[in-house]
């Protein structure tokens, strides 16, 4: 199940490309991966599943070497489990499962470092998410983008995958609540960003720092809001305990961010509840312009030469 989004009236921003434009985006469309690269693997596995051991019993390091098809990889770095999630073969990724309790093989990361937990996720199988999570599944691993599941669920606003994720090992949530991705985001972050007020709120109820800041500018999940020019979300994240008056790394406050935007109403919400000292812009710190140069700043160019000319 996949929650509505509330988007504000401004175009959705992009703000999963992180610091460096010339990276690769991160990419979560894993539905065409090459399954005809373990076709005849998956196929042999398939027709023996029957015959598959299946007792609960811890496998030993032998047991892992005597089972070759754990060791199969396409070229994208996916397993047979990767392989039967991508393809919701349910049956035999149960089956794969009950063979791999408790086994690092439950977290092998393919190229793009997701786990079959991940993935379970990215095709809203909420089913597989519990039974991986209680097999032993990491929770805690990253993708290539720093996304644990829970960061993908809050993307997708998948409201089940993200219920399973947050009931399993809660002496772990606060930890995975609070960790950025390679952008900076935390879970709540993503989700304002994505305009899911269920997950927000969810995401305030369990814990999640209402105040905490993104790594790369210091913007609150409010300041995100204004950015969006979310009207709901404002007014969520104000009753929620939202501080108004926190300022970004550059020194703005949420209400700075209404400058120049279409909504008055948070505008004018915003201005009433920042306290008076807050609201003038911040001066910028670059020099006029238009000033004339010192005769230091002078002195360091006075060897350039144009044309033969100083």
């Amino acid at each position: 199940m996949a929650l509505c989004r509330v988007y504000g009236t401004n175009n959705q921003m992009d703000y999963e490309t992180g610091m460096d434009s010339k990276k690769v985006p991160c990419s979560e469309d894993r539905l065409d991966s090459g399954l005809d690269s373990l076709k005849e693997e998956l196929d042999s596995i398939v027709d023996n599943m029957d015959t598959l051991r299946v007792d609960n019993h811890d496998y030993t390091q032998t047991d892992y070497i005597n089972e070759p098809w754990k060791l199969q990889r396409t070229e994208d770095g996916d397993t047979i489990l990767h392989l039967a999630v991508i393809h919701e073969a349910k049956d035999y990724v149960f089956q794969i499962i009950n063979r791999s309790r408790n086994e690092p093989f439950l977290n092998v990361q393919n190229n793009q470092r997701q786990t079959a937990l991940h993935l379970a996720v990215i095709t809203e199988q909420a089913d597989l998410v519990d039974t991986l999570l209680k097999a032993g599944c990491d929770p805690q691993l990253v993708d290539d983008c720093g996304n644990t599941a829970l960061h993908i669920a809050c993307k997708k606003g998948s409201l089940h995958c993200f219920s399973v994720l947050t009931q399993y090992r809660p002496q772990h949530l606060a930890s995975i609540l609070a960790a950025p991705n390679y952008s900076g985001h935390n879970c709540l972050h993503i989700a304002s960003i994505f305009g899911f007020l269920s997950l927000v709120e969810s995401l305030i109820q369990l814990g999640a720092d209402v105040n905490a800041q993104e790594y790369c500018n210091g913007r609150t999940a409010l300041h995100l809001a204004v950015d969006l020019q979310n009207l709901e979300l404002v007014k969520l994240l104000v009753a929620k305990g939202a501080n108004v008056n926190s300022v970004t790394y550059g020194g703005y406050t949420a209400y700075h961010l209404t400058y120049g935007r279409q909504s008055t109403e948070i505008q004018q919400q915003l201005h009433a509840l920042t306290a008076q000292d807050l609201r003038e812009l911040p001066e910028s710190d670059e020099e006029d312009s238009d000033e004339e140069p010192s005769s230091e700043e002078e002195d360091i160019y006075d060897d350039i030469f144009v044309r033969g000319q100083k």
